[in-house]
């Protein structure tokens, strides 16, 4: 944890000086949480969180396919109807930006197995968080996708339940690909926009962290969405695959857990020692050696 400094504009064009220290890393087990209320009430706000992002997320890919089924009498124009692909991404994008945004300050907004296991990795959060997050993150993302299937058992089914399934014509190894560099994305992106360093760096800069947060869920969505259905989020995935239940989304399954648990292990340490220069630090400095 090694003292910078920074430089921060002043009025008249001047500069002073900022100090920043490196926040010290979470406890590696961190069972005294387990004492806090506060603990308890941010793995509340994760699977609230999750189960919101799940209702809302599966909710309009399955309006989605009911809207555009050429198969129904009504739907005569259905290649031109519903949201589509674009309005599906909004859907994951804008509810990844609303609910971070609401539960940041409670739980840091999650709401993703992948972004909390890049984090305990770089030891951001503690492995008794880390655990309970994922459960909570799993059991809102089964809760989110029943009350889809409660609310629309017509068309639940019918329309594959929003679980992910690799699509035709593409191997699994380009599955788990897709789920790797999708994920990379976002942790990466979720790394970048919460570093306090470069808040401190960059205070003349607002930048509201859960926007390219979401926008990076909206544009991986885009990318991703014709290969696997965009998992990037085992707990989307498990949710989906519980209440779907049918063979396919559970032959495919470890896809959308191997892929976003390397794809975040690579962005953490991409972060922490290439941009963070963690490995230079551990290291010493080469700007200290004139022979560099």
């Amino acid at each position: 944890m090694g003292k910078e400094v920074e430089e921060g504009a002043v009025e008249g064009g001047e500069f002073t000086a900022k100090d920043y220290t490196d926040p010290p890393p979470a406890p590696l087990f961190g069972m005294v949480e387990l004492s806090k209320w506060s603990f308890y009430r941010a793995i509340i706000a994760e699977f609230i969180a999750t189960l919101l992002f799940l209702y809302i997320t599966v909710a309009t890919v399955i309006g989605y396919k009911h809207q555009s089924d050429a198969t129904l009498p009504a739907n005569a124009d259905a290649a031109c109807s519903g949201v589509g692909i674009l309005g599906i991404a909004w859907a994951f994008g804008g509810m990844i930006f609303i609910l971070v945004y609401c539960t940041a300050g409670i739980s840091g907004g999650h709401i993703n197995p992948a972004v909390t296991f890049g984090l305990f990795l770089a030891r951001k959060v503690s492995l008794v968080r880390a655990v309970l997050y994922m459960v909570a993150q799993c059991l809102g993302a089964v809760c989110g996708v029943g009350l889809v299937r409660a609310f629309q058992s017509a068309f639940y089914v019918r329309y594959g339940g929003g679980a992910n399934e690799l699509a035709e014509g593409y191997s699994k190894g380009t599955g788990l690909a897709a789920e790797i560099i999708g994920t990379f994305v976002l942790v990466y992106t979720v790394f970048s926009a919460t570093d306090p360093k470069r808040n401190a760096r960059d205070s003349h800069i607002p930048v509201l962290a859960p926007l390219p947060i979401g926008f990076a869920v909206f544009m991986v969505h885009l990318a991703t969405i014709p290969i696997t259905g965009t998992g990037i989020n085992p707990a989307r995935s498990f949710g989906a695959a519980v209440i779907y239940n049918k063979d396919k989304a559970w032959d495919d399954q470890w896809i959308f857990w191997v892929g976003p648990f390397i794809g975040a292990a690579i962005a953490a340490a991409y972060h922490q020692i290439v941009l963070r220069a963690g490995a230079a630090k551990a290291l010493g400095s080469f700007r200290s050696n004139p022979k560099v």
